[in-house]
């Protein structure tokens, strides 16, 4: 069993903590809310004060934080995973960042004897709670070994796409997929309702033909009951396009489906819905149509 630490306990990193902790390695785990370090503790992890606390007491770190400029303050910043870290660890993030951020913490750790995995994560906090999250990773294939068993504690489906920054990069490619068939899906159930159509019955007829997808799979009967409760906050999707749009920008690749379902999420938060749902992008069609799709639950 391993000396796991595991940074940044929101809605997928607690689960994935949990996981790892279930599956028998000793975990060390650290927040900035320090609420749900105590719960964790209360399970039976280790709680440290600082990322350099937790990477002093581990072979493998975890980090699953909001954006670029928070892993790179975690892992190279003051108190930060670079002080406490000893040659042969391995360092995976779990996060949505920039390629090119991914890159710098790998070449930075290098310098210091330590491996870097992008490691990005889909699935949402269904697939962290079950275990079964899709991990893409980037980075060296012997280090990618060694973490393998870590990985399938946390992950169904695994695949190591290339070198450093690869993990992030598959990871845009799975966010344009995902955020746009979530907005196709709100499209077509706003318009079975302003035309008077059942949409639930519509869902039930298009769900195992060509149009089936995750969104269709998981979303609609949330959405009927009107449970705009988040599994991924509608905020962390704009942040996660915001990335893949200046990604695209960086290769010269235009992205233009992307950019406009950007957009509508950007136009979501605005109306101050970020903290909701990403599926809750329903509530900007709503306002442009003057329909709301679903009940409030009682």
């Amino acid at each position: 069993m391993a000396k796991v630490g595991y940074i940044g306990l929101g809605l997928m990193g607690a689960p994935m903590a949990h996981n790892l902790h279930k599956a028998g390695h000793t975990v060390v785990v650290h927040n900035r809310s320090r609420a749900i370090v105590d719960k964790l503790a209360a399970e039976g992890m280790t709680p440290a004060s600082t990322p350099k606390e937790v990477a002093e007491q581990s072979d493998f770190v975890f980090t699953n934080l909001p954006d670029s400029p928070d892993v790179q303050h975690v892992v190279l910043g003051k108190d930060g995973i670079i002080e406490g870290a000893h040659e042969g660890m391995i360092y995976i993030d779990n996060s949505t960042i920039k390629p090119e951020t991914a890159r710098h913490i790998a070449d930075e750790l290098a310098k210091v004897g330590v491996e870097a995995l992008d490691a990005p994560v889909s699935g949402g906090d269904i697939g962290a709670k079950a275990g079964t999250l899709s991990i893409m990773v980037g980075g060296n294939e012997a280090a990618f070994n060694k973490t393998l068993p870590l990985f399938e504690a946390i992950g169904k489906t695994i695949v190591l796409v290339g070198e450093s920054g690869a993990g992030q990069t598959a990871k845009a490619a799975n966010q344009i997929v995902c955020a746009g068939t979530m907005v196709a899906m709100v499209e077509a159930l706003i318009l079975a309702e302003k035309s008077g159509v059942d949409p639930e019955r519509v869902v039930q007829a298009i769900s195992q033909g060509a149009a089936q997808c995750w969104a269709l799979d998981t979303k609609p009967q949330k959405l009927f009951k009107r449970d705009l409760s988040p599994g991924f906050k509608a905020y962390m999707q704009a942040k996660d396009l915001k990335i893949v749009v200046d990604t695209g920008r960086t290769y010269g690749v235009p992205l233009p489906l992307t950019a406009i379902v950007h957009q509508l999420y950007e136009a979501m938060v605005s109306m101050g819905n970020g903290e909701l749902d990403n599926s809750a992008v329903t509530t900007v069609f709503e306002a442009m149509t003057g329909v709301q799709l679903g009940q409030e639950e009682s």
